[in-house]
């Protein structure tokens, strides 16, 4: 397990989000070479017995690259599997609780939508905060977008780490930057893609070199 919470998420920038699937393995490590430097599994299909098998299989890939391996919802299994965190949304365990269960070396991380969650995760014990959707999203049906308004709110107010969940893609990365943000969730972008390490590649290096020509922004 990477220790501690914060060395675990320093200076990373694309966090991929993913279902379990067929090829997992073979998906992530395309993703992990291409530049992708946090995982999470989320998968909301699975059963306990099941999803720590698929769980365990991605710890060991991404430790094999010094990547950090979070999962979603689920801090037993979390634990069970050595992974080096948990997130949780609003509607999952409390943040507290995840914390008892894994310990103070573990990265515990926290859905926020609205400035009321926002304000609420300042009392967390929580190492990040995602921020979103920004876009509309089929993984929260029913969500709004929340605009880019919220990412500067989140960024601007919030003292630990904030991740930005929703159409994070090349070509909207640079609003998002000049809102604000230097950490990203991605999903469809690569779960989708026929080309993952290329596409891995392309984000990556599109977050770099947004994020350099916004130095001076706050980070």
């Amino acid at each position: 397990m990477i220790s501690p919470p914060a060395g675990a998420l320093a200076g990373r920038r694309l966090y991929l989000c993913t279902a379990d699937r067929p090829d997992l393995e073979a998906f992530l490590e395309a993703c992990l070479r291409g530049g992708v430097d946090l995982v999470q599994l989320r998968d909301k299909r699975l059963e306990a017995r099941p999803l720590a098998q698929r769980a365990s299989l991605a710890a060991r890939c991404c430790a094999a690259h010094g990547v950090p391996f979070i999962v979603n919802d689920r801090p037993d299994i979390a634990l069970e599997v050595g992974a080096d965190g948990v997130h949780v949304g609003q509607d999952d365990v409390a943040p507290a609780l995840a914390r008892r269960v894994l310990g103070p070396g573990a990265v515990v991380g926290l859905s926020t939508h609205a400035p009321a969650e926002l304000e609420a995760s300042w009392d967390e014990p929580v190492d990040y905060i995602s921020a979103g959707p920004v876009e509309p999203t089929p993984t929260k049906p029913g969500r709004p977008g929340t605009g880019t308004s919220y990412v500067r709110l989140a960024v601007s107010t919030s003292t630990r780490p904030v991740f930005v969940t929703g159409g994070v893609r090349p070509e909207t990365v640079p609003e998002l930057v000049a809102a604000g943000a230097r950490r990203f969730v991605v999903v469809r972008y690569l779960t989708e893609s026929a080309d993952v390490e290329s596409d891995a590649r392309r984000l990556a290096e599109v977050i770099d070199e947004a994020v350099a020509e916004h130095s001076g922004s706050p980070s």
